[in-house]
């Protein structure tokens, strides 16, 4: 079915999840009505609450708006006022108080103005769905589902559906195909239980993860240490978690939890009543919205930050903790150990396995979606299912049965094999049959992990491969760490402009992985630096500028797939393309002056080419270098895809795809478009402004240096930087050629590597991850 179409969306409810999905619908180019109740204070502005809520998402960091096109999507109301514009809208939300007479009265309300066949749904996660249709006419009962976001909408890619047996399947497929593809949504089919799928065995687990800390006499640190990485999980583990959502928030789901599951449920026996708990939220100790929570920033002792004894409840210095790394490389090996990181971690993982297990088919149809749920709603790498593969399923089962624990039928029935499997490049599922199915895969999605498993590349290296993807395309993948850019990259990217010449039609750039690329690889440059092999350094400046002009001018069409990072080097290899197809959450920036340099491979020309024959802008000599210096004098990294089309990181004719795993397959419908009577563009020339524009630029630098927002090394790269936009020694009578940029960065970039102060940048770079100001 092709993407829904939805012209206007109402949200009820302007609190902290109906105004972000407010936003998020805005992100996605539809216009919202977002409605909420009345002031208090007669006189006031009536939709007051909504529009504050608007205003309140303009500052907050991360930013729930796109761009600040969005907002101006979303318009304010009230209920009172406003609640019969819903005949406007094809889908309203419903994201008030958690309580069933206050939303069944609302959605008494909604069915007598709303249009027959707009679609009515609840982002509640505790009231079931058969609870809050009973009573309610056929027809709502009919346009009604439960749309559970998760918390931030923008960035959380789940989204769990929930119809009844009444909900009319065309309006539930409906609102799942608007949602996959413009709010950029993995849909997951879940049933009406408890909790759903992804808190129902997120809660269980971190009900687990705190009980077994207790019992076995670890601290936070070390449990997180242990239900973090080790497992694929995110850093924050158990209780970096908890505070990351608000300790206060347990109880409520707790209570919810308690009050619907039946009574043999694993989850209530793990329930315990913790005074610890009860008193850090009556203290305000309630996670990072709050005073702190398990762990917090003590202000009045410099900004230490110090973690909760969980015996004592007394705070003290926070001490990091590590799992062995032989161990923390190998799950199997750390439920394996004997000490108690090793019984920590069989403790709380066996028993959320086994768990996740035993609810299949009660919470989904099958074990894809509850991976999917806990991928996607928990930040795991690997959902339940697939961690039991990697731990195998029989090896678990008979641990669990050793411990006198149950063990799930689905379980079981693995027996000698496991829950997934590849047979001629298809992945398959166990189904609760015991029969295996391919993995679905939606219409317009395409994986590279998919094509790797059919075929091998057509050229690799350590850092890069190459792969065919189908109707004459090939895909050049980065592979090295955070897909940093190093030499080996530059070497097969050349070799593979020449297999791509010789038997494809076009190459689009893309990884699966979480980033981009985020730029050239500092390590192996700050080695370099530290034995003065400065021709080595020149030498890879120099392959890089050959490398991503030979693919410029290549004599087929390039389509880099940006997601997440696209720093530095990463970004100019999208600036040589002949287009972007963007994933929305795509950040994108020249930051080499943040470490003390300029950018190095065509970045500065491809900029200023940009802005100079960018629609309506001003002519003369300097406009476009006062923008690009802008810019990249401050190292700005875009928020969004959108936010990098506003500062020409990307153009406006460039795609911005929302759902992640649907950017390969556009990239690849962008490649074949631009192959049909494809011609490589022409070099460009410039007239830039030469000693006089350079001096306004340095002008400018040491303005914001005495107003201490620039550093004293900030004047020395500032500097460098304008000699390069403004074309060095050049007049602005005088052309200034592609190559003559390229010189003047190398030149440049050359210069400032060699300074102690752009050596201290980049080391400091690598150990915090932070930029110094120096």
């Amino acid at each position: 079915m092709a993407s829904a179409t939805m012209k206007r969306v109402c949200v009820i409810g302007a609190g902290v999840m109906g105004a972000a999905i407010a936003a998020q619908v805005a992100n996605a180019g539809v216009r919202v009505l977002l409605l909420d109740i009345l002031p208090k204070d007669e006189g006031a502005d009536r939709s007051g609450v909504a529009r504050a809520a608007i205003a309140r998402m303009l500052k907050t960091d991360p930013a729930p708006f796109m761009s600040p096109a969005a907002a101006k999507l979303v318009e304010a109301g009230n209920i009172e006022d406003d609640l019969g514009r819903v005949v406007e809208c094809d889908w309203v939300i419903e994201a008030i108080v958690e309580r069933l007479d206050a939303k069944q009265a609302l959605y008494r309300r909604l069915d007598a103005v709303r249009r027959p066949g707009t679609a009515i749904s609840s982002n509640t996660s505790t009231i079931p769905l058969a609870q809050l249709i009973e009573g309610l006419p056929e027809a709502l009962r009919r346009d009604f589902m439960i749309t559970h976001f998760f918390n931030p909408p923008r960035y959380m890619r789940l989204l769990e559906i929930v119809a009844s047996p009444h909900t009319d399947a065309d309006l539930v497929e409906r609102i799942a195909q608007f949602s996959d593809h413009r709010l950029g949504k993995t849909v997951v089919r879940a049933k009406d239980t408890p909790g759903f799928i992804a808190n129902r065995i997120g809660t269980f687990w971190l009900q687990h993860g705190v009980n077994a800390a207790v019992d076995l006499g670890l601290t936070v640190e070390e449990a997180d240490a242990v239900m973090g990485r080790p497992f694929g999980i995110p850093k924050t583990g158990v209780f970096g978690l908890l505070d990351l959502v608000g300790l206060d928030l347990m109880p409520h789901i707790n209570a919810s939890m308690k009050a619907s599951l039946p009574a043999d449920d694993a989850f209530l026996a793990a329930l315990r009543e913790s005074p610890l708990l009860s008193r850090m939220i009556a203290d305000g100790y309630t996670g990072r919205k709050g005073r702190g929570g398990f762990y917090r920033i003590n202000k009045t002792a410099g900004r230490v930050k110090e973690s909760i004894g969980l015996v004592t409840g007394d705070y003290g210095a926070s001490s990091k903790a590590t799992v062995p790394t032989e161990l923390s490389r190998s799950p199997k090996a750390l439920i394996a150990s004997t000490d108690k990181l090793g019984r920590y971690a069989w403790t709380v993982m066996g028993a959320t396995l086994a768990y996740a297990a035993s609810l299949v088919p009660a919470i989904a149809d099958d074990i894809v979606a509850v991976d999917a749920a806990m991928r996607l709603g928990f930040n795991w790498k690997q959902g339940p299912f697939e961690l039991l593969d990697a731990l195998g399923p029989k090896a678990v089962a008979a641990r669990l049965e050793q411990d006198g624990q149950k063990v799930p039928a689905l379980l079981r029935q693995a027996g000698e094999g496991t829950f997934y499997r590849v047979v001629d490049g298809e992945t398959q599922f166990l189904g609760t049959d015991g029969a295996y199915r391919a993995v679905p895969r939606e219409p317009g999605v395409l994986l590279l992990a998919d094509i790797k498993r059919t075929r091998e590349p057509e050229l690799r290296n350590g850092s890069a491969a190459l792969w065919d993807i189908g109707d004459g395309i090939a895909c050049f993948e980065f592979s090295s760490k955070m897909n940093a850019i190093d030499e080996p990259i530059l070497k097969l990217l050349e070799k593979s402009l020449d297999v791509v010449k010789q038997r494809f039609r076009a190459l689009v750039i893309y990884s699966d992985a979480t980033n981009f690329s985020a730029g050239a690889n500092l390590g192996l440059a700050l080695f370099a630096c530290n034995i003065a092999a400065w021709g080595e350094i020149e030498k890879l400046v120099s392959t890089g500028q050959r490398t991503l002009k030979a693919m410029k001018y290549a004599p087929f069409p390039v389509v880099a797939a940006t997601a997440g990072l696209a720093l530095g080097g990463g970004c100019e290899v999208t600036l040589h393309a002949d287009a972007v197809q963007a994933h929305a959450e795509s950040y994108i920036g020249l930051v080499e002056c943040g470490v003390g340099l300029v950018p190095g491979w065509g970045g500065c020309g491809e900029m200023l080419q940009r802005w100079r024959d960018a629609p309506g802008a001003p002519h003369g000599p300097m406009p476009a270098p006062g923008k690009v210096f802008e810019t990249v004098s401050v190292a700005t990294v875009s928020k969004s895809a959108a936010e990098a089309k506003s500062l020409r990181f990307l153009r406006e004719t460039d795609g911005i795809t929302m759902n992640r795993d649907r950017l390969l397959f556009d990239a690849r419908t962008r490649a074949l478009a631009l192959a049909e009577d494809y011609t490589p563009p022409k070099p460009p020339e410039f007239r830039l402004p030469g000693a006089g524009g350079r001096l306004a630029m340095s002008l400018a630098a040491q303005g914001y240096h005495r107003q201490g927002i620039a550093s004293a090394h900030d004047l020395v790269v500032a500097d460098g930087l304008a000699e390069v936009l403004t074309g060095g020694n050049a007049d602005y009578v005088d052309t200034v050629t592609e190559k003559d940029l390229l010189a003047l960065e190398r030149k440049a970039f050359m210069r400032l590597i060699r300074t102690g102060p752009t050596l201290d940048r980049i080391q400091h770079t690598l150990e915090t991850g932070k930029p110094l100001r120096n």
